[in-house]
């Protein structure tokens, strides 16, 4: 059987499989015996990455280190400081996991630069998870968060920006259709980014609680690194949403989260 490398982003770690991606996605969330239920987001890692991998921690392709064992599911290689250790050409997939087991595969694409003035949120993953508020646009605040020249930096960082709608441009504006506990402390930080100009980001969130809502992203995922090392995974369109990808689609408008 052929064993596959995932990083998977909660928590944090490295796994050796010999579940394809759509089925690991579907272990990690509701477990083998169907009595858990989670969502679960992990990267697929290139072949040529995850035979180094398996030969760095010693195991073969039956993802053990005794010889002569039957093969195992999956194997934990790494649960420390594994995103910053990856090359950012290793990263081949991306795969979002509903809390019942369907599972959406993102693949890397070309990013446009979003040079509107305006708000963004942004949900950071790994190595750590606050939800924060910034004036910068998606590339510029992963070149911000991933400068070591800053007294405070992260060599790597996956991160997604959340919808805003009309807080984006005013944090004034009427938020019917936004699901977050935290609107008021988020239009306190969007004034005090209006009022200090030079200012560029501030925490709403201190860590991810409950599980991401699905419906709420905007525009995909980003993987940046020391460097200004960039990959973005972009989500689909609505309409393909609503079509080629209904099924996944249907279960994440009905998970909960905040």
């Amino acid at each position: 059987m052929k064993p596959y490398v995932y990083l998977s982003l909660i928590p944090e770690s490295l796994i050796a499989s010999h579940l394809s991606p759509d089925e690991f996605g579907t272990y990690l969330s509701v477990g083998s015996q169907k009595r858990s239920r989670g969502q679960a987001i992990f990267f697929k890692l290139t072949d040529a990455y995850a035979a180094t991998q398996l030969s760095k921690f010693g195991l073969d392709a039956s993802l053990d280190r005794t010889v002569g064992q039957p093969p195992r599911r999956s194997a934990y290689l790494n649960i420390y400081r594994v995103l910053e250790q990856t090359p950012l050409d290793a990263f081949e997939s991306l795969h979002l996991t509903t809390d019942d087991g369907r599972v959406l595969t993102l693949k890397p694409g070309n990013y446009q630069q979003d040079l509107a003035p305006r708000f963004h949120l942004y949900q950071e993953f790994c190595p750590v998870s606050p939800r924060i508020i910034s004036t910068l646009e998606p590339q510029a605040y992963a070149q911000e968060i991933t400068n070591s020249a800053r007294p405070i930096s992260l060599p790597a960082l996956v991160f997604t920006e959340l919808k805003l709608e009309g807080l984006a441009e005013d944090p004034e504006a009427k938020a019917q259709n936004l699901p977050y506990t935290s609107l008021e402390h988020m239009r306190d930080c969007m004034r005090e980014l209006r009022a200090k100009p030079n200012k560029l980001m501030k925490t709403v969130v201190r860590n991810l609680h409950q599980d991401l809502l699905y419906r709420t992203l905007r525009g995909g995922f980003f993987v940046a690194t020391t460097g200004n090392g960039f990959r973005f995974f972009p989500m689909p369109t609505r309409e393909e949403l609503e079509t080629t990808y209904y099924p996944w689609w249907r279960s994440a408008l009905s998970s909960f989260g905040g």
